[in-house]
């Protein structure tokens, strides 16, 4: 199964799609993440305001943000690898983790080589 992990700035509520006037590249990640999720990827979003101590479970996380400062986030790792850092996955990105998912999923059983 796929795992995403998305570590977040400090922002004024979980999804930072809040107040009158939420930004709209955090409302198209929403909807890329509820996209992911009705495909059956698990997805878990840290935000640095409300939840630190996921930040600092993650060592390699800290690491990042001490050496190169806040603007490294928001820092998306996918199966415990680091593989985007300063922005969120694209849509079409988003769409790539979907499409391998679903083969990964649909695949034969285990020795049949089919996949």
């Amino acid at each position: 199964m796929v795992e995403i992990k998305i570590f977040e700035p400090a922002m004024c509520c979980s999804s930072g799609v809040c107040g009158p006037s939420p930004d709209q590249e955090l409302i198209r990640v929403n909807g890329d993440i509820e996209k992911m999720k009705q495909n059956g990827i698990k997805v878990l979003r840290y935000n640095l305001s409300s939840a630190p101590n996921a930040f600092v479970r993650h060592k390699e996380i800290m690491e990042l943000i001490k050496t190169k400062g806040e603007k490294v986030m928001p820092i998306t790792v996918i199966n415990d690898e680091i593989v985007k850092t300063g922005s969120y996955m694209t849509s079409d990105e988003v769409m790539d983790i979907i499409v391998v998912h679903d083969l990964q999923s649909n695949c034969c059983a285990p020795g049949d080589h089919c996949c």
